[in-house]
């Protein structure tokens, strides 16, 4: 950990996932742990630590990640490590726990893979795969997203029984399941998408049937111990790198959408699996990526589950904008019917979030009716009272007054009840003590002969956490000559 830590410049990490800018011998960002707009993030390379001084986030590079990636602290170091080059070798008690029952689980579905895309190349596939060639999903397509072919019957049982593994993993997987004539194959006859979580590792599966007669046509994996349908983002651990090297992360409807997007060269879309899109969907969507745009279909169905995903992104603090798409068609139609370039346009033709409220409402009201009308500016006047920028504020309160009809005057936004960072209301008045041990721990920092003095005259501090801090520092320099704040944070 202190290898990978020494090796690890923060500014460098930090920039992987944040735009940052210099401030003097410091770098500054927006915090992406509350709703930021202007940087009050500082990071320190010469201390390798961060601090927002509105929300009070702060730690080293690790607690960065951690916070970020929504991971453990040993996770968090194998990423870092991961982006500074350090190859990891981990022992005793340092070993990272793993469940031997998911890892098993893991197993079988990475066999389960890996036996579907042969398949997909077998006679028996031959109409699924002449499907998918049609749709544009050729060998390279299906090489980088896994698709596969799960014959009919229980052809994927038999296989994973010859290789060794137990029925009721099989079924814990949720890829066969037990039956009046024994186990079955759970997505026999389909072409398989499989899932992913945001480390790579597969969790299960949405299928679909070439089947005209069949009226389910598309199929997820049940809920397993791995697989939660409102938990998860199909290709999450793919779009990572890109969205975050690109500052925005597209939203879309369905996994043949975000494939298309792929095959157009955005490589940073990902979809939520279900009918609609969840407040731990949102989280993690921001995890990756604080810059959300919505691609979902121009059709009503679509324009609706835009307006409630995009207003749950803004209230989670997620940048918004959203791709208008007056073609009727969705990403996979239009990549299928017009061309990757076309598609390539699409992905480039952004509105903003309060472009797409008017023009959304605005296909909402008959304003012919009085009432419809001053429910629709009362709509869009909540979301123009959100905006930080009074420039947005005064032109969108002026265009709501034109397609309205009613006067509506601008009023600056109320900033008395801005935030205001804990530490300049005093929970007491002070008297003086804070600041002084402050003051000692920071000398104690700075200075081994300090942190001696400190053993030798006082020994104590009044307040428990910095009393704890002042003994760690003290302990830290019986091995170290010299203390490293990131470090001490360890």
């Amino acid at each position: 950990m202190d290898a990978v830590r020494q090796k690890a410049d923060i500014v460098q990490v930090v920039s992987k996932y944040l735009k940052v800018q210099r401030s003097g011998n410091d770098y500054r960002a927006l915090c992406p742990f509350h709703d930021d707009h202007s940087p009050s993030m500082h990071i320190s390379p010469s201390r390798q630590i961060f601090k927002c001084f509105v929300c009070g986030a702060g730690g080293n590079v690790f607690t960065f990640v951690q916070r970020y990636e929504n991971v453990s602290f040993p996770e968090a170091v194998q990423e870092v490590a991961s982006i500074v080059g350090v190859p990891l070798s981990v022992h005793g008690d340092e070993q990272r726990q793993i469940d031997p029952h998911k890892e098993t689980l893991y197993k079988i579905l990475k066999e389960t893979i890996r036996y579907s895309m042969f398949q997909i190349n077998t006679p028996e596939a031959k109409a699924e795969k002449e499907y998918l060639d049609g749709r544009g999903l050729d060998s390279e397509v299906r090489k980088t997203f896994e698709i596969g072919y799960n014959p009919p019957g229980s052809h994927l049982y038999e296989f994973l029984k010859a290789k060794g593994y137990k029925e009721e993993d099989m079924a814990a997987c949720n890829v066969v399941r037990p039956g009046s004539f024994g186990m079955s194959d759970v997505f026999a006859g389909r072409i398989t998408f499989p899932i992913h979580d945001a480390y790579g590792n597969p969790i299960g599966f949405s299928a679909r049937t070439i089947d005209k007669n069949n009226p389910s046509k598309y199929i997820n994996t049940n809920d397993t111990e791995l697989f939660h349908k409102s938990d998860l983002v199909y290709n999450a651990h793919r779009a990572k790198a890109a969205a975050r090297k690109q500052g925005k992360l597209y939203i879309c409807e369905g996994v043949t959408d975000v494939i298309a997007m792929a095959r157009a060269g955005v490589e940073n879309a990902v979809c939520t699996l279900g009918t609609s899109c969840t407040d731990h969907q949102i989280g993690l969507m921001k995890n990756l990526c604080p810059t959300l745009v919505f691609c979902y279909d121009g059709d009503d169905a679509g324009q609706a589950a835009t307006w409630r995903a995009a207003r749950m992104a803004r209230a989670q603090g997620c940048v918004v904008s959203v791709i208008d798409n007056k073609t009727g068609l969705d990403p996979d139609e239009i990549i299928r019917q017009r061309g990757a370039e076309a598609l390539q346009q699409l992905a480039k033709s952004e509105i903003t979030w309060m472009e797409f409220v008017l023009n959304y409402l605005s296909k909402h009201t008959n304003f012919d009716s009085y009432q419809e009308k001053k429910d629709f500016v009362r709509k869009a006047q909540a979301e123009i009272d959100q905006l930080d920028d009074e420039f947005d504020r005064r032109h969108f309160t002026e265009e709501l007054s034109r397609l309205s009809g009613f006067r509506l005057d601008y009023t600056p936004k109320n900033r008395t009840a801005a935030y205001v960072p804990k530490q300049s209301i005093p929970a007491k008045t002070p008297d003086g003590t804070s600041e002084a041990e402050e003051q000692i721990l920071a000398m104690m920092l700075a200075s081994r002969s300090a942190s001696a003095r400190f053993e030798e005259k006082l020994g104590y501090l009044t307040d428990p956490d910095r009393n704890a801090v002042a003994m760690m520092i003290v302990d830290a320099y019986r091995t170290h000559d010299q203390i490293e704040p990131a470090s001490l944070i360890d």
